[in-house]
């Protein structure tokens, strides 16, 4: 068996399994059913708890603006190798929200580590290849995304202008600089991260809709040293050290 064999077998959900997210930060991004993650991997591996198996390494909170309070996860994955042995743990961390801000005021869960684990084992089957090419953007799914339709022919068609975009401005760039220097993040992690996230390792080459995220997603970084994997599951970022 190949190394991509149990990857492709996972990588394109049904559409049934996805719904795209309207409003709010992620607007446009594509929410994955969990049950199908778990559906898969049974597939591919076998029962929970025979075929994989996760454990819950820490759960805590930390608090947010405006008596927003969320919570995290962090669990490892093993998936069987052969009878009686596992893998080496597969890393996860997610994060969910036990109190949110609605427009009735503060609204507590009951539901916020639960949420948070489910998303730390999203993250961490992400490392399989489970709804891989979602999170590549090359699956809707029902067909890859650069299949031509036949109702939009693409001869001659004009080649998407990335500069159409407003570029990042020199408020933004001084605020990146300043977050960067208060969440003791160097130089060097701030491209690498601005490479993976956005395909661009420079900040000054970034849209001002690239600003805005990193702008908010720095202090998450820069607090709890995830990568760029992790971010899409998050709702919101953590608020800078000594805010409230």
């Amino acid at each position: 068996m190949g190394h991509m064999d149990n990857w492709n077998k996972m990588a394109k959900p049904p559409a049934g399994a996805l719904k795209k997210i309207t409003g709010g930060r992620l607007n446009g991004k594509t929410n994955i059913n969990p049950q199908w993650r778990y559906q898969v991997m049974t597939e591919v591996y076998g029962p929970c708890g025979i075929g994989w198996r996760f454990d819950v390494e820490k759960l805590w909170r930390e608090d947010g603006h405006g008596g927003i309070v969320f919570a995290f996860a962090h669990i490892k994955l093993y998936v069987a190798i052969s009878k009686g042995q596992w893998s080496e743990p597969i890393p996860g961390i997610g994060g969910s929200q036990l109190v949110e801000s609605e427009r009735a005021g503060l609204h507590s869960s009951d539901e916020g580590y639960k949420m948070a684990v489910t998303d730390a084992l999203g993250a961490a089957m992400k490392m399989l290849g489970v709804a891989a090419a979602i999170y590549s953007e090359a699956w809707d799914g029902n067909k890859y995304k650069d299949e031509p339709s036949a109702a939009q022919p693409t001869k001659d068609a004009p080649p998407a202008d990335p500069k159409s975009e407003p570029m990042v401005s020199n408020p933004q760039l001084g605020k990146i600089k300043k977050l960067r220097t208060e969440g003791a993040m160097e130089v060097k992690e701030l491209m690498a991260f601005c490479n993976v996230r956005y395909g661009e390792g420079d900040p000054r080459n970034l849209t001002r809709k690239q600003a805005d995220d990193l702008i908010e997603l720095i202090p998450l970084v820069a607090q709890l040293g995830l990568t760029p994997i992790h971010l899409d599951e998050y709702p919101k970022p953590l608020p800078k050290k000594g805010q409230s």
